[in-house]
């Protein structure tokens, strides 16, 4: 094994291995430890991953019967692997800060779910990217609902679970279908399944990878996370989870390209997120729900370069957005542990006693906004311009969802910044510490951390420049389509021209766009509660079955007792008495025994006895006796022959 290859397993097994000696070991060591363990071992993760960016090993080792659990690097794998890991470091860093209770638990399951999330950007193959899709699933769940004692947020955490996990199924079935496809199970020779079995393969990557990075219908899982932690917010909507999802769809590029339908697909459900989720974001007035909804707006344009096959600028695009939402969902959680609330009504006129911070977040806000020149202006409009070589339609709607993106980073720039008259300050005031108790203090690395996050967010905007665009293609592999400088301009004018609309005149926030369309009221109509009804009367039908089966065998037992009864009555009693009367023959067996047989055995031996005394008598041991008998028994002889003859 190489060096580059030992680095790419360490940089998948380091954070995995430190996570559950987090989890599973003694408490007051591991509490005492976490902080510096976890941000260390993000720290290395980061390192390792340039390293490997760099390197671009690849290993392999045997996993299931036929299918190898596969590790590489490959020019996509390069640009995303240190994204996730610095981006992770930056957020775990910021956690240690901000997390005063559980800090073993928290750094264990972040350094866990960080595993995943490298594992499942350096999978080769379809065991190791299942094998990370579960992991990561499951420690989302831990994570939104850290906070175990709180009802809600351990519900918040099942939705989030069950939701992604439903979506994860496509995966299997994509999984099965690629081997009866005979594509085998390597993510790179997907696109090869026989066409039948090819168009179900896609069908099932694109409704695992939509769900997680919650499009459309899918999305109001989103919305139930951010009752997790500010810190897991940040991860989990930047660099990891969600993004993870428009990641699959960049990967597996090549197979919604060689299918008909796929590709436009998800190009549609990406193009139709932006705007539907953008108005969703624009009528939050919470700002992790602001957040939340803008994730799975910008995460729509990921989706729209992996299905129009445009994958250097889904990737521009997805790395640009991870350090701009990390940023933002730092700066709220920040926000929220000083001020002890996250509503807009609440934060305005209040942080300005935090000017860095303040400072920070707008440029990560104007990032978010699209603002020249800044970096997702410039991504966006690298996807854009791929949408407009296919479809004027889907470049259309694009360009309003970067309408919404404007309109909601507005508002909370609006926030942050707008004069503030005695009733904003009473508003703000009446907010203060309704969700949390203040603390009126922003630890100096969690800044720190936001700093270096808006820093990104700014500079990454150099992949606008065609040659580092250029460059990024044959790092990546796919097309870049550059836009022209008249759509760079009426880009950024649409942008300018709604932020200062909104800042002129705050938009409305109705009760269906706060409530995120009622996605969860409408999946808990046509899912969940049907679901819970089928259950029901699947239930009572299993009842009524049970009980059939229950009179059966009450029936059952009542034969047994009587063949049972039968059994001790006849045959049982001839048996004892066949028993008893064997006993008595025995008996009187053993008495003619003892009295016949042995007693005839007895008196014979007395017999013998007798009779062997009497031999022994002339045996006294004295010579001339012995010759006197001779003598005697010579004459008695001698007596004998001449009375015969």
């Amino acid at each position: 094994m190489t060096g580059a290859q030992a680095s790419l397993w360490a940089l998948v097994v380091a954070p995995a291995v430190v996570g559950a000696a987090l989890l599973l070991g003694p408490r007051g060591r591991t509490e005492r430890l976490a902080p510096v363990l976890g941000v260390g071992t993000a720290a290395l993760a980061a390192v390792l991953a340039v390293v490997v960016a760099l390197a671009r090993p690849s290993v392999a080792v045997p996993f299931v019967a036929g299918a190898d659990l596969g590790l590489g690097v490959d020019g996509l794998a390069a640009v995303v692997a240190p994204t996730v890991a610095v981006v992770a470091a930056l957020v775990l860093l910021a956690g240690a800060a901000d997390v005063g209770e559980s800090r073993a638990r928290f750094h264990g399951f972040m350094l866990v779910f960080v595993s995943a999330a490298l594992l499942t950007v350096t999978a080769t193959t379809l065991p190791a990217l299942l094998l990370a899709w579960e992991v990561m699933g499951a420690t989302s769940y831990a994570l939104i609902g850290f906070a175990w004692r709180d009802d809600r947020r351990v519900g918040s955490g099942l939705t989030a679970f069950v939701t992604t996990r439903a979506a994860d199924l496509g995966l299997y079935v994509a999984a099965a279908a690629a081997l009866a496809g005979g594509a085998g199970l390597g993510l790179d020779a997907l696109a090869s399944a026989a066409p039948g079995w090819r168009d179900v393969l896609a069908a099932g990557v694109l409704v695992a990878a939509l769900g997680k990075a919650a499009q459309l219908v899918l999305a109001f899982w989103l919305s139930r996370a951010m009752d997790g932690p500010s810190p897991v917010s940040a991860l989990l909507h930047s660099a990891a989870m969600v993004a993870m999802g428009g990641y699959l769809l960049l990967r597996l590029s090549p197979l919604l390209q060689a299918t008909s339908w796929a590709g436009p697909a998800a190009a549609w459900a990406g193009a139709l997120t932006t705007v539907a989720l953008g108005v969703v974001a624009v009528g939050q007035r919470d700002l992790k729900q602001l957040l939340a909804a803008s994730t799975s707006a910008q995460l729509g344009y990921v989706v729209m370069a992996g299905g129009l096959g445009s994958v250097p600028a889904g990737t521009a695009h997805l790395v640009a957005h991870a350090a701009t939402k990390a940023a933002l969902f730092l700066a709220a959680g920040a926000w929220l542990a000083a001020l002890g609330t996250k509503q807009l009504a609440g934060l305005r006129g209040t942080v300005g006693g935090w000017p860095v911070l303040r400072v920070a977040a707008t440029v990560a806000l104007l990032a978010l906004a699209g603002a020249p020149p800044l970096s997702l202006w410039a991504t966006k409009d690298l996807v854009l311009a791929a949408a407009l070589q296919q479809s004027p339609a889907l470049y259309a709607v694009g360009l309003l969802g970067a309408a919404a993106a404007a309109a909601y980073a507005g508002s909370v720039l609006r926030v942050l910044w707008a004069p503030v008259d005695t009733a904003d300050r009473r508003r703000a005031r009446a907010h203060r510490g309704e969700e949390e108790t203040p603390r009126a203090v922003v630890p100096g690395a969690l800044t720190a951390a936001v700093v270096v996050l808006a820093v990104g967010a700014t500079t990454l905007g150099a992949v606008a420049v065609p040659a580092v665009a250029g460059a990024l293609a044959g790092t990546v592999g796919g097309e870049v389509a550059h836009p022209s400088g008249l759509e760079l301009a009426g880009s950024a004018a649409l942008v300018l021209v709604v932020a200062a609309a909104v800042w002129r005149r705050p938009l409305p926030q109705p009760a269906w766009a706060r409530s995120w369309l009622g996605l969860e009221a409408a999946a808990q109509a046509v899912l969940v509660r049907p679901t819970i009804a089928v259950a029901g009367v699947l239930d009572r039908v299993d009842g009524r079955i049970t009980r059939g089966v229950g009179g059966i065998a009450r029936g059952v037992v009542a034969v047994a007792g009587g063949a049972a009864a039968t059994d001790d009555a006849v045959l049982g009693g001839a048996v004892t008495r066949a028993a008893r009367g064997t006993g008595m023959l025995g008996r009187g067996a053993a008495g003619a025994d003892d009295r016949w047989v042995h007693g005839s055995v007895l008196a014979l031996a007395r017999r013998v006895r007798r009779a062997g005394a009497l031999a022994r008598r002339p045996q006294t041991g004295q010579l001339h006796q012995y010759y006197v008998q001779a003598v005697a028994l010579v004459a008695v002889g001698v007596v004998l022959l001449v009375v015969v003859r």
